[in-house]
């Protein structure tokens, strides 16, 4: 993925989030702007900031009347013709919440998802996970050579997610294309547009369906049947409520747990010392996947400006975004020492991968879940590996950060 509106001509003043070096080489332009300009602007695709310390991107992700989540997208999505489109209305109602509302509608909706995520519930899809990563393995664990993107780290989350919404595991391939084509190809108007457009049709094809099931007393236990029992009691979880919610779920916990994952499996396919330390001392997991979690995370959320306001010594108008540099501020060397340095057995890592304030990630058991899993399973079974081809490395960015194509070689 390239950007199409040509090179940078200063990251202080010029940034883009899809140019090819950021993707690539984020780390190095994080500590120049750090050092020389904090919280860089860019008037591409919009009137952007793009704050790189921890301070700064947790304090604006704590004020939540001066900087909304009402337009989280890095990217701005096509509002004037989704207006025009009676699917992409559909999506622009209510966003997908809780993720891209405020309080109060952030408040109820959030409390509705956190029982699906916590740590009892997520304990039980555990078992399902642990099949999912062997399954992947036995399809492969004669080869050679593996994408381990393509046919691991893409493969789990979207899955689980499935099985949460309640979805045929067939869709898989599907709900991945979808995805990708919506997160991952920003400047792409038309395949945006129409990956959401496909993606909101089918949830509300399957919502319709399961109302019919409900309605006949057929008795389901997945996410959607379970917002659409909660609207008999409460009249504000309507169709547009339930549609967005399911959304979110697809959209957010596939893409960014795959990303992760496959970020995972890289640093250990180009660091032998660290691949060796997990397989000797398989305690050090917990705290492994912590740091990879800081030193790799995947997601940058957008936040819009409220109103007209100096924030330390940047003149913000009304309408502008800023960007959410959650990775940039787990590479702080204000906050962590030796911040670009790997270090699997880091003991204090206060990290904010899954965000900070009200909108930390409701989802993030289920992914740290995710995570030990698939890494352990994945050295436990394959515990001899590398990168194949360096230059065949494919990394996305922008929304969400991490390897899309990942050639290993078993060795």
């Amino acid at each position: 993925m390239t950007s199409f509106l040509g090179p940078v001509s200063d990251w202080k003043t010029d940034f883009d989030v899809l140019d090819e070096k950021y993707i690539q080489f984020p780390f190095s332009i994080w500590d120049e702007l750090r050092n020389t300009c904090p919280i860089a602007h860019s008037n591409r695709r919009g009137s952007n900031w793009l704050p790189t310390s921890y301070e700064d991107v947790t304090q604006i992700a704590h004020d939540v009347l001066n900087f909304s989540s009402t337009q989280v997208l890095v990217i701005p999505f096509m509002e004037s013709r989704a207006n025009t489109d009676d699917v992409g209305a559909q999506v622009l109602g209510y966003g997908a919440p809780p993720i891209t509302s405020d309080p109060p509608l952030h408040t109820w909706t959030r409390r509705l998802i956190l029982p699906w995520f916590s740590h009892a519930k997520v304990a039980q899809y555990e078992p399902l996970t642990l099949d999912i990563c062997n399954s992947l393995i036995d399809n492969f664990k004669t080869d050679k050579f593996v994408d381990g993107a393509v046919q691991y780290a893409q493969q789990i989350p979207v899955r689980v997610i499935g099985h949460i919404l309640g979805v045929p595991e067939y869709m898989t391939d599907t709900f991945t294309t979808w995805v990708r084509g919506f997160l991952e190809f920003a400047d792409n108007s038309e395949q945006r547009f129409n990956s959401i457009k496909e993606l909101v049709l089918y949830l509300i094809s399957v919502i319709e369906e399961r109302k019919q099931l409900l309605s006949d007393n057929v008795k389901l236990n997945d996410f959607i049947s379970y917002l659409i029992e909660e609207s008999k009691n409460n009249t504000q979880i309507n169709d547009a409520i339930i549609l967005g919610m399911s959304l979110l779920l697809l959209i957010a916990g596939i893409d960014t747990t795959w990303s992760a994952i496959g970020s995972s499996l890289m640093h250990l396919a180009q660091n032998p010392h660290d691949l060796e330390l997990l397989k000797s001392n398989p305690e050090v997991l917990d705290t492994a996947v912590e740091e990879f979690l800081r030193a790799y995370s995947p997601v940058t959320m957008a936040r819009v400006v409220t109103k007209d306001l100096d924030f330390k010594g940047c003149q913000m108008s009304k309408g502008d975004k800023v960007l959410m540099n959650f990775p940039a501020a787990n590479r702080d060397p204000a906050v962590f020492e030796n911040p670009n340095k790997v270090d699997l057995n880091r003991k204090i890592n206060r990290h904010v991968a899954f965000g900070s304030g009200i909108h930390r990630c409701g989802g993030s058991n289920l992914a740290r879940m995710e995570l030990k899993t698939s890494i352990k399973t994945f050295v436990n079974r394959m515990p001899n590996f590398k990168i194949a081809d360096p230059t065949k490395i494919v990394l996305a960015g922008g929304q969400v950060r991490g390897p899309r194509e990942l050639p290993l070689e078993f060795i």
